[in-house]
């Protein structure tokens, strides 16, 4: 099948598969005339990549599953290995989380500060 038709397949962009193939994630053969043909696996693949990518995975991430790409993931018992990727994810998530708390509650303050009566110097004062 044509990248079109393995787009629409799976709903996936034309621009994304490309993404997926250069990162070695998925892979094609050339036709005659340079397009790109994929097999009826591929649909699976990329399935189950934009599954992982829901899940929060960065493709980076999904790199550590490419041997499990073309199975029935969502329904395959986890590896340790595939646990371990999601814990350090779900790490770095939690990191983003509490920084963009703090970051928040920095904002919240200033604001506060410069709506109030008190004077001070923020990054909101002109």
């Amino acid at each position: 099948m044509r990248i079109g038709e393995l787009a629409k397949a799976t709903g996936a962009t034309t621009r994304a598969l490309r993404f997926y193939e250069e990162r070695g994630l998925l892979s094609s053969a050339r036709a005659v005339n340079g397009y790109r043909i994929y097999d009826e696996r591929a649909i699976r693949r990329v399935i189950n990549i934009r599954y992982l990518l829901d899940a929060g995975l960065t493709l980076e991430d999904i790199e550590h599953f490419s041997a499990c790409l073309d199975g029935d993931l969502p329904n395959s018992p986890p590896s340790e290995a595939g646990l371990n990727v999601g814990r350090r994810r779900l790490s770095v998530l939690d990191e983003r989380i509490a920084t963009l708390a703090r970051v928040r509650d920095e904002l919240a303050e200033r604001l506060a500060i410069a709506s109030g009566d008190r004077a001070a110097i923020t990054p909101l004062s002109c």
